[in-house]
């Protein structure tokens, strides 16, 4: 007897349930009663009461609205300023996904117009919020779930049924234990497999993009690992240090499930997108195609901050906001009933930024963490906020007084969207007229920002929802969307430039720098963390030449490093995080840092706190319990 089979039995028996189906931890109820349909929510709330897990009810095909009458009832009955920009039929599933501008003018007063579109059509709606920033590369990411409603519908099934009735271990005995595959006293790659006699699970699944070779990939050879028992994956945050090895698992043949948070799907598909571009342009051959991308977006299942799915039939999956990036989470997973829980911070923020909320500090439960140590060193105290962004405008200020170019290579995920709104800000409140050309990907995930407001600090959300005062819509920003425009922005006159890779490895930037770097008038602002063997560490070093493929490159430019934009916790807010988690671990693992780092600080952590502490190498197995 399954849980299905205990929610079946005390439904009324003229509910006329045609089928029934798994969507992942959810279960979902198809009917043929357009009665129950319509008057079954109070019955099936107090099944989700009693049994603790989500159910929804939908109507069955049969008794459905055919989809171009339902299309245009939802145009008849929605206002036009609700900012329609499209409409998704999920048949398989009953679904209607309405993408709008606009959204509380679409759901309307008390969800009136969803109601009327449930009660007339017999669709479950849903209202997602689209971008006020075009982006046409988005907007095809997001397709990829709607392409095949039918193989959605079965993919969630199966994982479901992994979950409620495939329990595959024997053994009374129950173990913890954690694989360190990447981020092993190193900084990228980061892997991690935990295990427990029912679950395999990889936590992250990245890429170290200034090395070369096989130290670029996770050991996915590892003697613990086989693709074909792996349950689950999850995705921390969208960053390729944590996300650009995971179509590669497709092309091995991986099709099980990948959690993450909806805008950590959307930017890691922009990612690893551009990762395969700049390889290609590289003359490099990368190691999986678009293909296995789209492969893996269809595989993704996504979360809400805090809300709580079971993954594999023993494990239990929360997400919370870790400050770092869009959609970045702490992982936390709940093992066994109750037999231990364990968090993976990913990369995270203590402190609020511009954009996002500091990391969350309270948990149901906590014994083991398992955190990074990016800036783990005593000596990696960042300055204040407010100092760095005083920094940057008056680098910006002479910049352009001179009239010179302000190049600022940065990750087009975070950092420079941070940087937009510190430009946006001096614009507007200084009265200053100047030109901000954003290459690379950072227009387009701007409009994710956009797309998503609900994982954006309060004071950036509500500036989005009200007209007039979107930052990220100021007519200081100018897209860069070909090479001609490039060569206008490099010929043309004083400006800034935010450009992808911030690393100067590949990417828009590393033009621009070969174009911009011989002349002092110019300037170049480092705002993130410059990986060992990057181009852009030798630059950051103060050397007078470099060179880039062919080429030599005289360095004349001014040099600048501003560290404390980063959305890296530093030494202070690590230390901080650990005093101040509740409840307090009992034992920190400590990786994503140099070995220095992670050596000193997990000393420091176990002086300090009494906590136990490990900073294990890559292919070292722990046993958390």
């Amino acid at each position: 007897m399954t849980v299905l089979d205990d929610i079946l039995n005390k439904l009324p028996s003229d509910a006329s349930i045609e089928s029934t189906c798994y969507e992942g931890a959810n279960i979902v109820i198809y009917t043929k009663n357009k009665t129950f349909f319509a008057q079954g929510s109070d019955i099936v709330r107090a099944l989700v009461n009693e049994f603790k897990k989500r159910i929804d009810l939908r109507a069955d095909s049969s008794i459905r609205m055919d989809a171009k009458e339902a299309e245009k009832f939802i145009r008849d009955t929605i206002p036009e300023d609700a900012g329609i920009h499209q409409i998704l039929f999920e048949p398989a599933r009953s679904l209607i996904t309405i993408e709008a501008k606009k959204p509380g003018i679409a759901i309307g007063k008390e969800g009136d117009n969803l109601k009327r579109i449930k009660e007339e059509t017999f669709w479950t709606p849903v209202v997602r919020r689209d971008s006020v920033i075009p982006s046409k590369i988005t907007t095809n990411i997001r397709n990829v779930l709607f392409t095949d409603s039918d193989f959605r519908r079965k993919f969630l099934d199966g994982v479901g049924k992994r979950i409620y009735e495939q329990r595959l271990s024997t053994s009374e005995e129950m173990w913890v234990r954690i694989t360190t595959l990447g981020a092993g006293r190193q900084v990228g790659r980061s892997c991690f497999l935990l295990q427990t006699p029912e679950s395999k699970i990889l936590i992250d699944c990245g890429v170290n993009v200034a090395a070369h070779g096989k130290y670029q990939f996770p050991y996915l050879n590892a003697p613990e690992f086989r693709i074909d028992e792996l349950d689950a994956v999850i995705i921390s945050h969208a960053h390729l240090d944590h996300s650009g090895f995971l179509p590669f698992l497709f092309k091995m043949g991986y099709r099980g499930p990948v959690y993450l948070t909806e805008p950590t799907r959307d930017t890691t598909a922009l990612l690893l997108l551009d990762y395969i571009q700049v390889n290609q342009s590289g003359s490099r051959t990368p190691l999986f195609t678009s293909t296995d991308v789209k492969e893996a977006i269809k595989h993704t299942i996504s979360l809400e901050y805090g809300e709580v799915t079971d993954i594999t039939p023993d494990v239990r999956l929360t997400f919370y906001n870790a400050g770092h990036i869009l959609g970045s989470c702490l992982v936390h997973l709940h093992i066994g009933e109750g037999y231990h829980n364990f968090m993976y911070t990913g990369d995270f923020k203590v402190k609020s930024s511009r954009l996002f909320d500091g990391a969350m500090m309270q948990f149901p439960r906590l014994e083991t963490i398992m955190m990074e140590s990016t800036y783990g060193l005593a000596s990696d105290i960042m300055p204040a906020r407010e100092d760095c962004e005083a920094e940057i405008e008056k680098i910006i200020r002479a910049t352009l007084g001179r009239k010179g170019k302000v190049l600022i290579p940065s990750l087009g995920v975070g950092r420079s969207q941070e940087i937009m709104l510190i430009l946006e800000k001096m614009a507007r409140e200084e009265k200053l007229d100047f030109k901000v050309h954003l290459d690379g990907m950072v227009w387009d995930v701007a409009a994710l920002h956009n797309a998503y407001p609900r994982f954006l600090k309060k004071e950036v959300r509500e500036k989005i929802f009200y007209e007039g005062q979107d930052p990220f819509l100021s007519p200081i920003f100018n897209r860069i969307g070909s090479g001609k425009e490039r060569q206008e922005a490099i010929e043309g006159g004083p400006c800034v430039i935010i450009a992808t890779s911030g690393m100067l490895t590949g990417g828009p930037s590393l033009e621009y720098f070969k174009k911009l770097a011989d002349n002092p008038k110019n300037a170049m602002i480092f705002v993130n963390y410059q990986g060992e063997g990057s181009l852009g560490k030798k630059v950051q070093s103060g050397v007078n030449e470099v060179q880039v493929d062919s080429d030599f490159v005289k360095v004349k430019l001014e040099l600048h490093t501003i560290t404390g934009l980063s959305g890296h916790a530093d030494r202070n807010e690590l230390l901080e995080f650990i005093q101040k988690v509740k409840p307090r671990p009992r034992k920190a693992i400590i990786v994503h840092g140099e070995q220095s780092k992670t050596l000193d600080l997990a000393s420091s952590l176990h002086k300090t706190y009494r906590v136990e502490t490990i900073a294990p190498r890559n292919l070292e197995t722990l046993r958390l319990r």
